[in-house]
């Protein structure tokens, strides 16, 4: 399995992205997909996954007020949109496919998201 995070650049605050990720290979029958992010010096935290069919969807803490998790199953793409852009956002974003939520079983490359004045 490979996972394949783009998406992520400068965006100035208040401003909006969405990252997306590739999925090649499906090494469960039923799996999990979602997104973590890694600050400087900080722990890779949860921000999000989705089911495979794409109808339930988690989210951590208040990050659902402004992040959305998606999914295009035929695609095998995943999506994360990030809108109104904090300083505090600014990380290096990961996707992950797992067999139970959060997925950790495949880790992606990560996506550098920074932030602007």
């Amino acid at each position: 399995v490979q996972l394949q995070a783009s998406g992520g650049g400068l965006v100035q605050a208040g401003g909006s992205l969405r990252l997306s990720c590739l999925a090649s290979g499906r090494p469960f029958t039923e799996f999990f997909m979602g997104w973590f992010r890694q600050a400087s010096g900080k722990e890779r935290e949860f921000v999000a996954s989705i089911n495979q069919s794409g109808d339930k969807a988690a989210y951590a803490g208040t990050l659902k007020r402004r992040f959305t998790i998606a999914s295009d199953d035929a695609k095998d793409m995943m999506y994360l949109q990030i809108n109104n852009l904090k300083h505090e956002d600014k990380a290096v974003y990961y996707c992950a496919l797992g067999s139970s939520c959060p997925p950790r079983d495949y880790w992606g490359q990560g996506t550098q998201v920074t932030v602007s004045s």
